[in-house]
This record gives structure tokens, sequence and C-alpha cells, in this order.
């Protein structure tokens, strides 16, 4: 194992810049404060996380010269802001009731530090799109819908929200006015639940169950109160999903919802959501690459998003489609793309655990499947899971999710060390890079015989930046020659690592 001073001397060679070092090899050290408005003349700012952990969002500074054609080393990376993409919407994770709950365990001056950190648009990471349970999810402190006795009458924000989540999301809104929030439930309310579609008998349990038709019309009304009760605490909400993991019946709080369901369920949803609320966006899915479609009540249900666009009166209510992880890969999201490019789609969840969680391993993976992989498939957003657990990876509930990390664990010790995981970077990465609104450009990758592993995305910024995030999934340090419309610069990669590169062309 290498000594403290053998990783201090060899994170200091590694880094060739003029800009002042960062030693953040330790995860509990808070990322560096930087504007990239301050970037100097003629640079590019790269940021740089390794698999080894010697270097975590490192700041260095690139020379860009003024030639667009100079040689290129083992890697040319030509960028063409003229052919454009899709619009990025953000980057960020889940405030969950178990976020919220951890967030407030802190003193206000830390859990201010953090937040800042991590939501500041313009010193900090700028974490802009989060993600909301609409009623209880596995990450709660309790079983709870928003309307607990029968007669949608009764509906009523839950303490859970009142408490900790609403005031979280406030204070993150504070720092980030332009916060885009997906809400999304696990469960419909229990008395709205059968057992089956066929004998209509109740099923009044927090775990699985369908949800009756003939509350079709009060659940539509429960999602606008829920968006109405939110937006009179000030928070817009940016999109719904009808479901989360719809062909999940296994989860703590969860409810079984086919395509032929949500296809029926949406053209009642769709038209209360755009009366009262055309702005929020309805997004359908929100599921597994694969369609659990190794589940034999699965197997009709592949290609869930494109069966329902199938059906006019139903696809005009449908921004998109969402997507999760858990099983199969990201060619699923380029074949939906291909099939409806006119419909957007958004990676709504993926979590890391104890179930073989190495930093380098799964940095290099969100990389190489997420970032640049759902980017590459024209995804708008990508959105993790949770934002924050502790370090006993809870609260957690009963048959939900035992083993999951947060991207940050906050210590039950102190209630102050805060340990940033792989996928806190990984996210930091896209959006440190790619601002609300940036469009993804054309980014043509040349390498010379031999060379593997490298990978990138590119966008256009608002403020007329350009970034590029670009992965080196291979155990040597890389050279890429970055070529735009006036000028280059050549980014050095060391071995399996991710770097963040923007300027001012």
């Amino acid at each position: 194992m290498p000594t403290l001073l053998s990783r201090f001397l060899a994170a200091a060679l590694a880094v060739v810049s003029t800009a002042t070092l960062v030693f953040a090899d330790d995860p509990t050290r808070p990322v560096e404060l930087f504007d990239v408005a301050q970037t100097p003349a003629g640079q590019a700012v790269a940021f740089t996380t390794t698999g080894d952990r010697t270097q975590l969002f490192r700041r260095s500074f690139v020379e860009i010269a003024d030639e667009k054609n100079a040689d290129a080393t083992e890697i040319a990376v030509d960028l063409d802001p003229r052919q454009t993409f899709q619009t990025l919407d953000g980057f960020g994770a889940a405030i969950t009731g178990s976020t919220a709950f951890n967030l407030f365990k802190m003193t206000p001056e830390d859990r201010r530090a953090l937040l800042v950190e991590t939501f500041d648009p313009n010193v900090g990471l700028g974490f802009n799109f989060v993600r909301v349970s609409i009623g209880c999810s596995d990450f709660s402190l309790s079983e709870f819908s928003l309307c607990e006795k029968p007669g949608i009458e009764n509906f009523a924000m839950s303490p859970e929200d009142r408490e900790y989540v609403i005031p979280a999301l406030k204070e993150i809104l504070a720092i980030n006015p332009n916060l885009k929030i997906m809400a999304s439930p696990w469960t419909c309310p229990p008395w709205m639940k059968v057992e089956d579609l066929e004998s209509l008998r109740p099923f009044e349990s927090w775990t699985s169950g369908r949800l009756n038709p003939k509350y079709y019309d009060d659940y539509a009304t429960y999602f606008v109160k829920y968006v109405e009760a939110m937006a009179a605490e000030g928070i817009e909400i940016y999109a719904i999903t009808m479901q989360n993991e719809p062909l999940n019946r296994g989860n703590s709080a969860s409810l079984y919802m086919t395509w032929q369901e949500q296809r029926d369920f949406v053209k009642v949803l769709g038209p209360k959501m755009r009366k009262a609320f055309p702005k929020t966006k309805i997004v359908a899915f929100d599921h597994n690459f694969n369609y659990d479609k190794n589940k034999p009540e699965c197997r009709d249900q592949f290609g869930y998003p494109l069966h329902i666009y199938e059906d006019a009166e139903a696809a005009q209510y449908l921004a998109g489609a969402a997507y999760h992880a858990y099983g199969g890969d990201v060619s699923e999201m380029k074949r939906v793309r291909d099939a409806r490019p006119d419909k957007e789609l958004y990676f709504t969840e993926q979590s890391i655990g104890a179930w073989g969680y190495s930093f380098d391993g799964d940095l290099m993976w969100f990389a190489r499947e997420i970032s640049v992989g759902t980017l590459a498939a024209d995804c708008r957003g990508v959105i993790v899971w949770n934002f924050m657990l502790d370090s006993e990876r809870g609260p957690f509930r009963p048959g939900g999710c035992t083993k999951c990390f947060g991207a940050v664990n906050l210590s039950t010790k102190d209630f102050k060390t805060v340990e940033r995981y792989s996928h806190f970077y990984d996210v930091a990465h896209l959006s440190k890079g790619f601002a609300p609104n940036a469009r993804r450009i054309a980014a043509d990758v040349k390498t010379q015989a031999g060379v593997r592993g490298f990978r990138c995305v590119a966008a256009e910024n608002p403020d007329g930046t350009l970034a590029v995030l670009a992965q080196n999934d291979s155990d040597a340090t890389r050279k890429a020659t970055v070529r735009f419309p006036g000028g280059s610069f050549v980014a050095e990669l060391p071995p399996k690592s991710v770097a963040t590169l923007r300027w001012k062309p």
C-alpha cells in the first residue's frame, strides 16, 4: 500500500499547471469552490478525478493554442458546434425523505457548506436536477401516502414532507433558484389498489398491487393536488413520472403498472395536468433498460414507452420516458431514441452499494454507461439515487434497499463528516461542465492504433463556453488534442480517470 507521502508526490507530478494545487485525495474533503468564469484568458479549466483517488475533482489549467489544426496526439477530438443535438436539462441526485432527514442532522453551517459545494451554479458544482417522491419511497422514515383515508378530499401533505423534504428543497432553491424537480410516486394510496384487474379484489398493501381503474380520476387529481401543494410552498415541479419502477412488485413501496395501464391512465392524468399545470412534463416508464424481461409477467412489456407512443391520444401528453440501469444497458435508450426522436429521454436512478462497490470500478462504469452513454443517446438529464444516506446506509425501509450508499454518506458518529462516493464525482463532472440548457455538439474522436478506453461528449453552454467530458478507461496516461473553431489544446488524462474541460473559444 502506498504511503501518504508517495501518494502526495504522485499527485503532484501528475499535474502540469500554473494553478494552485489542491491535493484532495481524501473523499471527506470538500471540493474546492471555483467559478469557471474566473478561468484565465487563453486557458481551459480542467477538473480531474482518478480511480485511485489521488485526484478528486482536481482543478488545473491548460493553455489554448490559436491554431486549430495542431498536430494530433494519440487521440484527436474535433468539435463542431454547428452540429447540435439535444438540450441538456441538468444533473443531480434524489432528495429522498432519508436524504432530507440526514441533512437536518447536520448543523445549519455544515449543511449550508455542503449544499453550496453541491448546488451553487457558480462557485459550486452546479447540481440542478433532483428527484423527490410523491408519498413515501423505500428511503422514507415510514410508509405513507398523501391521502391516507379513502376519498381524494382527504389529500394532505405528509409530516415528512413538511418537516424535512420541503425545507431541504427551499434551502437548495435559495442557493440555486434554477433547480429542476422531478417527482415520482412509489405507490398510490393502498385503498386505491386491487389484487388484479380481473377480480378487482381490494389489496391494501404498500407493496405490489394494481391501480383500480375506477380510481383513475381520483389518482389523477392526487397528482394535481401534489403539484399544487408544492407550488403553494414556492416549489415548482418540472416533471412527474406516473410510477417509479412500474415493473417492480417487490420494493417496500411499489405498484405494478403495465404499459397498457400507463397508456390508459395518462389519458385521464394528461388533461387534468394540462389544465392545471401545463408546463409540468409527464414522463413515462421510469424503470430498467431491459424492462425486467426475465420476469414471466413482463415479457410483453419490452419497449414499454414505444407501445404507449403508438396511441396518439396518450402520446400527446407524454414528454418522453425515463430509465434506470439496474438491468440491461444503454443501447436500449439509443433504440428508443431512434424509433421516436420526437420524444425526450431522462436517466432518473442508479445507486451504488455494498454489493461489489469499488471507487474506481464504479467511477469508470458510470462514466461509460451513463455520463457518456446516455448523453450520446440524446438523454437530457441524469439523476442518481440517493443524494445523502448515513454511514449505516439509512434510514431505509424494511423490504427496501439495505445496502445502498448515497452519493455522499454522513457519519453517524459526528453528523458532520461527509464521505463522497464515485457517483458524487461522476455527477459533478457532468454538472460543472454542462450548464442548464447547454446543447450537445458533435465530437469526432480519432485514436491511434492500440488506444482503447477513451470516450467523450461535448456541449456548448448558454454563456458561449465549450465543454468536454472525457473518460480514459485504460491503464496508461493518454494525451488528447481537442480542436475547435479558432483553437486547440492538449489535455492529459491519467489512467482510469474522468475529466471535465471548459473554456471560452
